[in-house]
């Protein structure tokens, strides 16, 4: 008995450790792909402001982010104007918006920019099954920790309907229980986001390939606004809504 004991251990610590090994090499090609949204005030201070993370996708100059990220209105007047910011710590470049196509029901921006940087695939495949093991990669609470790509790791926990939030708090039940009329799907994370992870790529990591879009405001304000202390739990939105989004003509 302790012989075999002793040799499912020994298993448990090599499985462990060839993920680990695995989500190393994914890195590789992952931080290069992932990048920094900002809003640029030419006479502010900071000249840039990190608001969220994103990510490209193919042919390398379209940028993935959430809506909410990019949906305010800037001050025209102070020549404010959203941008990219490729690169980490002080090596970084910063990329006009050329376009912009939006998904606010999805909550979801896909960006053009002049430059190609590397991009990342994203799946066609369905959700990805419930207790699966998951990255994300992005640049957490991004205005005190700089621009330093960091790596979270979990599985999925559920998959579980989003609702839709609300301008007025007094209809917030009824809204809610509109939308769950016809609820779509949304992966809930066994792993700790921040507001400045909206954004990043949900991905798998054997392979890199991209399955949702961490998102740490819209979601949870749909399903938390209800809670006097708001949980720690981090959402994503599925790859099948971006593909959407992509394939949509310019």
């Amino acid at each position: 008995m302790v012989k075999h004991i002793s040799l499912l251990i020994g298993l448990l610590i090599l499985s462990s450790l060839a993920q680990a090994a695995e989500l190393v090499e994914t890195l590789k090609k992952i931080k290069p792909a992932v990048v920094a949204i900002g809003i640029q005030n030419p006479t502010g201070s900071p000249r840039i402001r990190l608001i969220g993370s994103g990510f490209a996708v193919s042919p390398g100059n379209r940028i993935v982010t959430n809506y909410h990220v990019v949906a305010k209105e800037l001050d025209e007047s102070k020549l404010e104007q959203y941008v990219v910011l490729s690169g980490q710590g002080a090596t970084f470049r910063v990329h006009p918006i050329k376009s912009k196509q939006l998904s606010p029901a999805y909550d979801l921006a896909l960006l053009t920019i002049p430059e190609q940087l590397p991009s990342l695939v994203v799946s066609r495949g369905p959700l990805l099954a419930e207790g699966s093991r998951i990255a994300f990669t992005g640049f957490p609470i991004t205005q005190v920790l700089g621009l330093y790509p960091a790596t979270h790791a979990g599985i999925i926990a559920a998959h579980t309907p989003i609702a839709i939030p609300v301008d007025n708090i007094r209809d917030l039940q009824t809204s809610m229980l509109r939308q769950l009329d016809k609820p779509y799907l949304v992966y809930q994370l066994d792993a700790v986001a921040y507001p400045g992870n909206s954004g990043s790529p949900l991905y798998r990591p054997d392979n890199g390939e991209v399955i949702g879009i961490i998102n740490q405001v819209y979601i949870k304000t749909s399903r938390e606004a209800v809670l006097s202390d708001p949980s720690g739990i981090s959402y994503a939105i599925p790859s099948t809504h971006l593909l959407d989004l992509m394939n949509k003509p310019d």
